[in-house]
């Protein structure tokens, strides 16, 4: 099996462009290729990982990955998928995270020797002057297909701003620089990003003709990926001071039965045959099949170690309800109201369980919250200090636990 042919058979191909061309460059490593990266926050997420995962697959096949961050459109922001606009985001704020993704694709993708690269589109953007951006790149865009993209049509209703109409042109302008600048002949991105994308090959061929290499490959889960990487108590981080090992590996755990396969082929390294054997396991195998996928991704992101800490301390929380296993939260002083007192709703919050009150409310209605297994049924429960001498485990939903413990 071919590179390209296992790039599909995992899944992960929805529409290219040219696709001799691209399993050509694809199959004999000639694949300089670029996937973008905007930073909306200071970690990148599971909606992230399905990227790096293709970038360190084709990688590993010899092609050179350039991760692109996106300094400058980030100052733009996308619109593809949202009903509003983003809130602006100083350079200050910009640059922060722009550091922190840095740090992170570092561990997942061999920078070293040339073997990949990693660039900040804020080194061409920011410099753009608008008249000669205008005349250069405003006659190779149609105004009227930009407005038929998706990334548009779903916001012409409740209003597009002029600031993220140029997000296309920006994006397409990365493309085109990055094939001046480092070679680059193809690009990745989400089905979300097709427009966008086409833009981008299209200036290439307007602006230098025809032979230019400028090939545009899809993630055929990509958009679907950043779904997957929300739950609800909010986003699945990389970054294991947002998102401890534990809690990555167990919101793997509990993937439902019927995606469990699809992201082991997309995202773990594991040989398609054995993934193919488990499409036979039926019932409980399938908690056999989430352990694997949990391990490997864990591992991937934490290291061996860090995976086979989490899958124990899993294990023995939910065979004998252990609580020095399972994740912890720490109450300070200022935890607690004037009387020494902290209510159901501020403790789940700060254990991270929800991100409002709102929704720990929700899930107290629902009968969804205990606490030493027994049911709370009052949103206005208030526990004191001395309720945390010993253990106390609070619990959402069937497979969500803290143990909460004071200073």
């Amino acid at each position: 099996m071919t590179v390209y042919e296992e790039l599909v058979a995992r899944g992960l191909i929805a529409q290219v462009t040219d696709e001799e061309e691209i399993k050509e460059l694809i199959n004999n490593g000639k694949a300089i290729f670029y996937i973008g990266f905007d930073p909306t926050a200071d970690s990148l997420h599971v909606g992230h990982f399905m990227a790096l995962c293709l970038m360190k697959r084709l990688q590993m096949a010899g092609n050179k990955p350039i991760a692109l961050i996106g300094g400058g459109t980030g100052m733009i922001g996308d619109p593809s998928g949202r009903t509003d606009m983003r809130q602006m985001m100083t350079k200050e704020t910009i640059q922060h995270n722009c550091d922190c993704f840095k740090e992170q694709m570092s561990k997942f993708i061999d920078f070293s020797e040339g073997k990949a690269m990693m660039v900040n589109n804020a080194d061409w953007l920011l410099d753009l002057n608008y008249i000669e951006l205008l005349r250069e790149v405003g006659p190779h865009f149609s105004v009227n297909n930009m407005l038929r993209a998706e990334c548009y049509k779903q916001r012409m209703e409740k209003g597009l701003s002029f600031l993220e109409f140029n997000y296309m042109i920006m994006q397409s302008y990365d493309f085109y620089a990055l094939f001046q600048k480092y070679g680059c002949n193809m690009q990745f991105g989400g089905d979300d990003q097709w427009s966008n994308m086409l833009g981008g090959t299209e200036l290439i061929r307007r602006k230098l003709g025809k032979d230019a290499y400028a090939m545009t490959i899809t993630l055929l889960l990509n958009s679907e990926g950043k779904k997957m990487g929300k739950t609800q108590s909010g986003a699945v981080w990389l970054d294991p001071n947002k998102t401890s090992p534990f809690d990555f590996y167990q919101y793997w755990r509990n993937v439902d039965d019927a995606d469990v396969l699809k992201c082991l082929r997309m995202l773990t390294f594991l040989p398609l045959e054995q993934i193919d054997e488990m499409d036979k396991w039926e019932g409980s195998q399938l908690n056999q099949a989430k352990e694997i996928l949990a391990f490997e991704l864990t591992k991937l992101i934490h290291g061996e170690e860090e995976a086979a800490k989490a899958q124990e301390s899993a294990r023995a929380l939910f065979t004998s309800g252990n609580a020095a296993n399972m994740p912890m939260t720490v109450l300070t002083d200022k935890d607690f109201n004037e009387e020494g007192k902290i209510g159901i709703l501020d403790l789940m919050v700060k254990s991270e369980l929800v991100t409002s009150k709102s929704e720990a409310r929700r899930g107290i209605q629902q009968g969804g919250v205990s606490v030493n297994g027994e049911k709370v049924n009052d949103p206005f429960t208030f526990y004191e200090k001395t309720d945390f001498a010993e253990d106390f485990v609070l619990k959402r939903g069937k497979k969500n636990f803290r143990k909460i413990v004071t200073e």
